[in-house]
């Protein structure tokens, strides 16, 4: 069989896709490679880096697991009952992926601070929601939001109408067969976009920082840890970047996995 040769559009098409590799590889290389293992060990050693870890497991667990309860019925409603009111929530639902993290830290702040639009009402039933670790938890829900929500309603719009239809024929209630049925049929789209939206919040920087502040124990994430330390040590601040690759990518690759090991077909609607 005769081999055709390369056109100019191969070419291209080769040379583009290893410039943009490259450059989103090389930044990383860098991490690891300027870095000995000795200065490696001593980062580890960093009083900033196990408080900042602890946190951010939990200010992102907790976080995550808001954005896929409210999003997941969010995005249901928007996917299952087109018209113009569910495009105005698909749109909105899209603003903070689009404004600079530092706008949405002054946004939160105006909004649930102590002089925000509700900051009267929150300091009346006691409540002081900035600078605090649920202010860190708030800042990552709302920038992080838009990726699952997102994922979810392209997730809900694939599912078969018929199988709703059904699922309510047989006596399902609407929340029922949400559950049952729904929520099953579009897991894999909705793991992938939790695996997004968890990527988001534990790299997540500006609102927090705007938002919560940069308490060490309380409000200081991995990111902020990585600031701080670069104002003193650049060898710590890399060293504790290399921890925050790794925990993201370790947990990244375990959602993903789970987004790949769901089954679609094995949904019963009889059992609805």
């Amino acid at each position: 069989m005769k081999l055709r040769a390369p056109s100019p559009w191969d070419a291209a098409q080769a040379a583009g896709s290893a410039l943009l590799g490259l450059f989103l590889v090389l930044p990383l290389v860098g991490l690891f490679a300027t870095l000995s293992w000795s200065d490696f060990v001593g980062g580890l050693r960093n009083p900033l880096l196990w408080p900042a870890v602890r946190l951010s497991l939990f200010t992102t667990a907790c976080s995550l697991a808001l954005v896929v309860v409210l999003g997941s019925l969010f995005a249901w409603r928007v996917a299952r009952r087109p018209g113009r009111l569910s495009r105005w929530m698909e749109a909105t639902s899209q603003l903070p992926a689009v404004i600079p993290p530092a706008v949405a830290g002054v946004g939160l702040l105006l909004a649930f601070g102590r002089r925000g639009l509700l900051g009267a009402w929150l300091d009346r039933h006691g409540i002081a929601l900035a600078f605090t670790t649920p202010a860190v938890i708030l800042a990552e829900a709302f920038v992080s939001a838009p990726f699952f929500v997102q994922a979810a309603i392209a997730a809900f719009r694939r599912v078969d109408e018929d199988l709703l239809v059904v699922a309510r024929t047989l006596g399902a209630s609407p929340f029922r067969t949400f559950l049952r049925v729904g929520l099953p049929l579009a897991a894999p789209g909705l793991v992938a976009g939790a695996a997004m939206s968890w990527a988001r919040a534990v790299g997540e920087f500006g609102a927090t920082l705007l938002f919560a502040g940069n308490l060490t124990g309380r409000t200081q994430t991995m990111p902020l840890a990585v600031y701080s330390a670069m104002e003193s040590d650049l060898r710590a601040a890399q060293a504790l970047s290399l921890v925050l690759v790794a925990i993201a990518f370790s947990l990244l690759f375990v959602l993903r996995r789970m987004a790949l090991g769901i089954a679609l077909p094995g949904t019963d609607v009889r059992r609805a």
